[in-house]
């Protein structure tokens, strides 16, 4: 059995990885930990666990075996490291840090203490990409030339019951969070266009737009990142988009395979140029939280890899570097 500390309750996913942890026989919950008091005492006494103020007190303890981070993301790199100091192993919500350096510096402290490390990238694990892959491993669509990847939804939408819609006010703290719907919502097309294309990147451009007037982050953006092949990717994403559906294109030069939410067709030389409806799709895979699981009880290596967290962090950082310039950025200038 595996006993893991729960170290903040900040991110909107916490309390789903709480409630993943609770449903696995392999793993339990012994303590909680938050750099707020009282929100992590009220969530200690939710799920009748200890709260530890002090987090050196919880990483020293020998009982806890693992942590799983879902503090604000400024404090990924202090509270991730300060875990491998201490032999933990650790889950985190994505981002993994704000900057290609930071996830280096991360990543050498736990290759060299030897730790789990899995960051929450759940897409890579979902039937629609594993089918999407593996048309394109068997060149259904020909050479890829173009994927377009939109996750969209209307959490910054001001309701009757908050003026900044369903979201935490603190998703909106640029200081905490790094950015808005990009660094946040925008992950998932990231990580997705990123592993489809297969392939180094080029540069990267993109627009961070803050349409709402109550906080000083983006919540519409749309990044386009150019790979060494040739494939244009064009990642979308918005905090401000009510009923906007998952979507997932690959184009190329002999096909076209389209994914909308739950929906898959596709159109290519062996379906003879007709849309054909996909009704059969692959079983998805572990989820991050069972592979991080597996790998520590195992030594099963994920399916969600250092390049995938690495490069997801830097076309952020690149993004909010193209953003601000208004200009495209060369992958090679990033550090």
């Amino acid at each position: 059995m595996l006993n893991v500390a729960l170290l903040s309750r900040w991110h909107v996913h916490a309390d789903d990885y709480a409630n993943q942890v609770r449903g696995n026989d392999d793993i339990t919950i012994t303590m909680v930990w938050d750099e707020d008091l009282e929100r992590g005492k009220q969530w200690a006494k939710e799920l009748g666990v200890p709260f530890e103020a002090e987090l050196d007190k919880v990483l020293s303890n020998d009982r806890v075996d693992g942590v799983i981070v879902n503090t604000p993301t400024n404090l990924h790199k202090k509270v991730i490291i300060k875990a491998a100091q201490y032999k933990k192993h650790i889950f985190t919500e994505k981002v993994l840090a704000f900057t290609k350096q930071d996830c280096h510096e991360i990543m050498n402290v736990v290759e060299n203490n030897g730790i789990r490390l899995m960051v929450s990238l759940p897409r890579l694990t979902n039937s629609y990409y594993l089918y999407a892959q593996d048309v394109l491993d068997r060149g259904l669509l020909g050479r890829l030339t173009f994927i377009r990847c939109r996750f969209a939804h209307n959490g910054a939408v001001p309701s009757a019951n908050s003026s900044l819609g369903w979201l935490p006010d603190y998703f909106f703290n640029k200081e905490q969070s790094g950015g808005g719907a990009l660094i946040d919502l925008g992950a998932h097309p990231i990580y997705l266009t990123n592993r489809l294309a297969g392939g180094a990147i080029k540069e990267v451009s993109a627009i961070l737009q803050s349409i709402g007037d109550a906080y000083d982050v983006d919540d519409n953006a749309v990044v386009t990142i150019a790979y060494e092949s040739g494939v244009l990717g064009v990642a979308e994403t918005s905090f401000l988009s009510s009923g906007s559906p998952f979507q997932l294109e690959l184009y190329g030069t002999e096909g076209t395979l389209l994914i909308e939410d739950e929906k898959v067709k596709l159109r290519a030389n062996n379906t003879d140029n007709i849309w054909m409806p996909v009704d059969e799709l692959p079983s998805p895979l572990l989820m991050p939280m069972e592979q991080w699981i597996q790998s520590i009880k195992h030594r099963i290596e994920s399916t969600i890899t250092k390049e995938d967290i690495l490069n997801l962090t830097t076309v952020n950082q690149a993004a909010a570097l193209s953003n601000a310039m208004g200009q495209k950025v060369k992958w090679s200038d990033i550090k």
